[in-house]
């Protein structure tokens, strides 16, 4: 058999994992490698996720369409591994739209998306609400029904994305759904007795969801979202099968996940790379290089463990002042993030289930100013020295970190564009993080614009 020399030359593929518990700055590393990716593809969670985009000083927040949105002529899908509110999704392509940003044509839904719907969000709220109530520690979820609509996808009884175009047959499910979560709601969350607020209330009577007002909803919802409707799957493989790059944008951090992360202080959903292949319909032969995204110190939005957790709230600590110079509150949620040191030993357990093939440090601006670096190298276990984060919050929160002294440096690294640009303090804290991570690094963010990047390795031309 002869190779047909006019064939197209298959496209190269980058997955974009956040390495630490999210907040990484993945949405300017995404929207900054479409300059040679073709198509971005969501793979997990919903719009739980936040993803800031500043580009020319003007900022943009988006938490379910992929960052490659605000690049003309770029693809954008959202994979059958996300879980979706189409209300959601219309409020963003709307504010989208009114800044100048054409979506729909732009815009492929997999059909197989499960839907969020007005009683997974109150069944979250509920349930972090009756937490509280008997003096357990919140999940610190957002709120947004992420968790409940995955539930109702592994128990294989979800509503789908292509229900919506089957009337008849969602409406049987609807009532379905609603029998049960109804049940939970008014029985063991009491929902009754609590205060909601006025969008639940306005799908709500005596504590239940109402069918009449989701299901006018979605079927009045499901007209405008058919034409963006796709097989995501089939479109991704002939995209690259074309020639096109494709990036894979993942959602929240791999500290977060499901499976790896610091369960039960987690989400519903695999962070991981590899959930790329499985959330979007493509083979994991087509993930060809996985960039890590990483802070160049650590922070964490809601419960759980973080063993290099800093005094943050306290004026003049280097805690305060990455809270404060790195603007640290959650773009979905706004609230403040923990800040802590750069923890390396949490980096070695993302780079193993992730398998990095290179890091990207973001924020090393903020550390600018601060006279001594501290870098977390392993931990105290029960007596036990381990240089690689443990499975599992309760071993997490007995860890004491061992951490090695660094110099820092007072001259500025914002919007450094070359390496040797860099002061030469920070130069030798990137180094240490190499040594001791044993990822190499690849792209360091100077600044959130776009154009404040130092390439020293491109994923596209790995």
């Amino acid at each position: 058999m002869t190779k047909n020399s006019s064939a197209a030359v298959p496209g190269r593929n980058v997955v974009v994992v956040g390495t630490q518990w999210g907040d990484e700055g993945k949405g300017k590393l995404v929207d900054w490698l479409t300059e040679t990716a073709q198509g971005v593809v969501r793979f997990q969670g919903g719009h739980n996720a936040g993803h800031t985009l500043v580009i020319n000083g003007v900022k943009t927040a988006l938490h379910l369409i992929p960052s490659g949105i605000m690049r003309a002529g770029v693809k954008c899908y959202i994979g059958n591994g996300v879980v979706l509110s189409v209300g959601k999704l219309f409020e963003e392509i709307a504010g989208l739209e009114k800044a100048g940003v054409e979506v729909r044509s732009r815009l492929r839904v997999s059909e197989g998306c499960p839907l969020i719907l007005p009683f997974h969000a109150a069944i979250d709220v509920a349930r972090e609400a009756a937490k509280v109530k008997a003096g357990a520690e919140k999940i610190g979820t957002t709120g947004r029904g992420i968790g409940p609509a995955y539930e109702d996808k592994i128990a294989r009884r979800a509503l789908r994305v292509m229900d919506l175009k089957y009337p008849e047959r969602f409406a049987t499910k609807l009532r379905e759904l609603l029998a049960l979560h109804n049940h939970v709601l008014k029985t063991w969350l009491h929902s009754a007795d609590m205060a909601w607020d006025e969008k639940t209330l306005s799908y709500m009577k005596d504590g239940e969801i109402q069918f009449e007002p989701v299901y006018a909803e979605a079927m009045a919802q499901a007209e405008q979202l058919k034409p963006m409707i796709a097989d995501v799957s089939r479109e991704l493989n002939a995209a690259h099968k074309a020639g096109v790059n494709l990036l894979f944008e993942g959602a929240q951090g791999t500290l977060l996940d499901i499976d790896h992360g610091t369960y039960p202080f987690v989400t519903s959903s695999n962070c991981v790379a590899g959930n790329a292949a499985a959330g979007a319909g493509v083979g994991p032969n087509l993930l060809h290089y996985v960039l890590g995204i990483t802070k160049a110190y650590c922070t964490r939005v809601g419960g759980g463990p973080f063993p290099t957790e800093l005094e943050w709230e306290k004026e003049g600590t280097p805690g305060w002042h990455m809270s404060t110079v790195g603007a640290e509150k959650g773009v979905t949620t706004g609230r403040s993030r923990r800040c802590g040191w750069f923890d390396a030993a949490l980096l070695k357990r993302s780079a193993q289930v992730n398998g990095l093939t290179g890091l990207c440090i973001t924020k090393l601006d903020v550390l600018d100013g601060l006279i001594e670096l501290k870098l977390c190298t392993g931990y105290e276990l029960d007596g036990e020295v381990i240089d690689i984060l443990p499975a599992g919050a309760d071993e997490i929160a007995r860890c004491k970190p061992i951490y090695e002294t660094l110099p820092g440096w007072t001259e500025t690294s914002v919007g450094a564009t070359r390496y040797e640009d860099l002061p030469v303090n920070a130069q030798k804290y990137l180094d240490r993080i190499q040594e001791t991570t044993g990822v190499p690094i690849h792209v360091v963010s100077t600044s959130p614009d776009r154009d404040h990047t130092i390439l020293i390795q491109h994923p596209y031309h790995a």
